[in-house]
């Protein structure tokens, strides 16, 4: 068990990780993190919770410079925005993309939920009855989740809980980055199925993301509302 000291030590060194991170619009280019760093960082994204324990999410990452000039042109968010550089498509050690999966797998009763719970979960027939029921009950009464984008919709609420924790995990090691929604769905859609394979009927872009350390110190300091605004207590 941990004592006292440890436990406020850990609790300063989470706020101080929190206070760290920002939102890096551009990356020192020359710098870059070491294989078991960011092995670490994507072991934390595995490892991360999700509804049912489904994992409805796959990450491609794109290292190759070539790769990620793909996706240049409408990627606004990964272009550093106002200050005219190369942002983050060209600095940051690491980027990639975050895929929800969509209702081909993730519809109740799939194939794709069937062989999951027997070959990942490894559970007996009797609990994959089970939760085929509940996640059946989930989705039609209880979320009333059953069209096309409400069920990538759903798996891409998956998809923000990893890279949560991929940025948190990264922050704790003192490693920069920045979660990127200004990006083309439709066009980067179609920039993975005819450069990389993905099928865009298994699976749909959620979320971008670059990873790295920062070029310059933030020109603004941290500013959030208060936690009497924030939180409300019953």
């Amino acid at each position: 068990m941990k004592d006292i000291t440890d436990t406020t030590r850990i609790q300063a060194e989470i706020l101080e990780a929190f206070n760290f991170r920002h939102a890096t619009k551009v990356f020192d280019a020359e710098r870059k993190i070491d294989d078991a760093s960011f092995e670490t960082i994507l072991e934390a994204a595995r490892l991360s919770p999700t509804s049912f324990g489904h994992e409805p999410f796959k990450i491609v990452m794109l290292q190759k410079p070539e790769n990620r000039e793909l996706f240049r042109e409408f990627s606004w968010g990964a272009n550093g925005m106002m200050n005219g550089s190369t942002g983050q498509l060209g600095t940051a050690s690491h980027f990639g993309i975050i895929l929800a999966h969509t209702e081909e797998t993730m519809t109740a009763g799939s194939d794709y939920l069937q062989n999951f719970y027997r070959n990942v979960k490894q559970l007996p027939e009797e609990v994959i009855e089970i939760f085929n029921g509940a996640y059946g009950k989930f989705q039609s009464d209880d979320h009333k989740i059953s069209s096309p984008r409400e069920i990538s919709d759903w798996a891409g609420k998956q998809a923000y809980i990893v890279l949560a924790n991929m940025m948190t995990t990264g922050a704790l090691m003192g490693i920069d980055s920045c979660p990127i929604e200004g990006f083309d769905m439709a066009q980067t859609a179609e920039v993975l199925e005819k450069h990389f394979g993905i099928d865009p009927k298994l699976y749909k872009p959620a979320v971008m993301f670059a990873f790295g350390y920062r070029a310059n110190e933030p020109e603004f300091g941290k500013t959030r509302r208060s936690m009497e605004d924030t939180v409300s207590w019953f």
